[in-house]
């Protein structure tokens, strides 16, 4: 896991560092034209325009130039104040302007198709959001020092990071409660079974579908077949039998009403449950849901309709989720995440997502351009594994089946949701660019976990 620490973290470990500012400036000065002698593939024949400011990012971008100067490349230095409208022809940028403190506005020259280099974050973008104006220059490869910042994982911050370097200038962080997780986290994570496995021992119980959506409890029994669960029983409420589900699927029949209580009578053998994807909101099966959602003494995952109907009801969700003892993961869209509070998640997404696992006492997993997963602790975990691609109807059940697999297996909620999120965005990246659909994520999750 990377560490994530925010501007205001970020300033109170460099006020508390016991190297001199001096140090610290040189070591990341250092760490930028080595950045840049990579990008330009050599030093012989190179020019590179370097724009400063007043604070330390500037203090880095001169630096740098020192070092690229005496390594025989033909080095500009411009200040933001004095910089031209456009600047000379150059093989690089470095954009040492402003850092992640920048408040206003910034109206940088024009550079032509320069390839950029940005110092921890490109000038104008926020570090705690990933908000930014119109004026950033676009980076083809950012290097940040000591922790990564929100910014860069966050859109449109994101988009206009480029490639993400960190570097170590040996700045002590201490215990960070905000990580990115990577592909060895999830290798660590991940359960593997053993030679005396049983089909029933990570068995999951899938509450989903409806007779008008019925491809979501589909979406999700595959996901989570796919993911490890070793049995999987299916009901739809008020669906006898559906055609639609996969073939090793155990199809058990519920009321369209008043079903919570024959649903709870099944789960002895079971290991997780997960509630909710196009199960529909009208009120009787809202009520059905929510008595669901807190008798269920099993680790559950509340998805889709669920949501609607925690929020749907005169005692606010998090009032009955806090009822529960069993691990819990909520998995909220924006929209989803509207309906629990009141509001939409804020710009700041780690603290939104903080928020909700804090007021409901589960594990968080906000959806996203960046997917957020937060404990009731405040431990955050960050997944930037998909992309675009996710944009289409039905990959939130596809997720919702893995995270109930891999708490059948008994993985942790916090780790299993961060998991989760982490092999369905890289499956993503593994289909096509232009027409995938969400059953295309099941049968790719294999290639994903073959990879780990």
């Amino acid at each position: 896991m990377l560490p994530i620490l925010t501007p205001d973290e970020m300033r109170a470990i460099d006020a508390w560092a016991p190297d001199p500012v001096e140090v610290l400036v040189e070591r990341a000065g250092s760490a930028v034209a080595r950045a840049a002698v990579r990008m330009l593939g050599g030093t012989y024949g190179r020019t590179v325009n370097v724009i400063v400011g007043t604070g330390n990012n500037g203090a880095d971008g001169r630096v740098a130039a020192q070092h690229l100067a005496a390594r025989g490349v033909k080095v500009r230095v411009f200040t933001v104040a004095a910089c031209p409208t456009r600047l000379p022809e150059a093989d690089l940028v470095i954009d040492a302007a402003f850092g992640t403190g920048f408040r206003g506005t910034w109206h940088p020259p024009d550079i032509g198709d320069c390839r950029v280099l940005a110092v921890d974050v490109p000038s104008g973008v926020d570090g705690l959001t990933g908000t930014a104006g119109a004026g950033v220059l676009a980076a083809d490869h950012t290097i940040t020092f000591a922790a990564l910042k929100p910014g860069l994982l966050f859109p449109p911050g994101s988009g206009l990071a480029g490639e993400l370097e960190l570097v170590d200038i040996q700045l002590d962080v201490g215990v960070t409660n905000a990580h990115l997780v990577q592909r060895s986290d999830v290798a660590g994570w991940w359960p593997h079974r053993i030679a005396s496995a049983h089909k029933w021992d990570a068995a999951v119980r899938i509450i989903a579908g409806s007779r008008t959506m019925g491809g979501a409890a589909a979406l999700a029994a595959a996901g989570a077949q796919r993911s490890g669960a070793g049995m999987l029983h299916v009901s739809s409420p008020g669906v006898e039998m559906a055609p639609y589900l996969p073939l090793e699927v155990v199809q058990r029949s519920l009321p369209a009403s008043g079903w919570a209580d024959e649903a709870l009578s099944t789960l002895d053998r079971f290991h997780a449950v997960v509630l909710g994807p196009g199960l529909g909101r009208n009120d009787e099966m809202a009520a059905s849901t929510r008595h669901m959602t807190v008798n269920t003494p099993l680790p559950l995952v509340v998805d889709g309709d669920a949501l609607f109907a925690l929020a749907w009801n005169s005692e606010g969700a998090a009032a009955l989720l806090n009822q529960r003892h069993a691990p819990t993961v909520l998995t909220p869209h924006d929209g989803e995440y509207q309906l629990l509070t009141g509001a939409a998640p804020a710009v700041d997404r780690i603290a939104a997502a903080r928020r909700l696992a804090r007021d409901t006492n589960c594990v968080v997993l906000l959806k996203g351009a960046a997917t957020v997963v937060a404990d009731p602790h405040g431990r955050v975990l960050v997944v930037t594994a998909g992309d675009e691609r996710l944009a289409t109807a039905g990959t939130g059940d596809v997720l919702a089946g893995i995270v109930g697999a891999l708490l059948a297996h008994q993985v942790p909620a916090f780790e299993a949701a961060a998991a989760a999120a982490w092999v369905h965005g890289r499956a993503a990246r593994l289909g096509p660019t232009v027409g995938f659909v969400a059953s295309d994520l099941p049968g790719l999750i294999p290639r994903v976990l073959a990879e780990l």
